[in-house]
């Protein structure tokens, strides 16, 4: 597993996360703080603290780089 820092600091940000990530067969999940969900699950998003900086983990590591490409508008570090 590999992770990455992300920020979806608006509505439009998270949705268009979401739709991303969607295109990807493997398993992701956003963590902030103590609290885990799905990172295909736009409701799960809004359930953390969005203002935040996230946590993105990507559990398949062959999808790592495509996944990083695929969000680098929304990595900070």
């Amino acid at each position: 597993m590999k992770s990455l820092n992300i920020k979806l600091d608006s509505i439009d940000k998270v949705k268009d996360f979401v739709n991303t990530i969607n295109t990807f067969d493997g398993d992701f999940d956003l963590a902030s703080s103590r609290y885990v969900v799905d990172a295909k699950s736009i409701m799960g998003i809004f359930s953390l603290d969005v203002s935040t900086v996230l946590r993105l983990d990507v559990h398949d590591d062959s999808e790592f780089d495509a996944v990083k490409s695929a969000l680098s508008s929304y990595i900070v570090d």
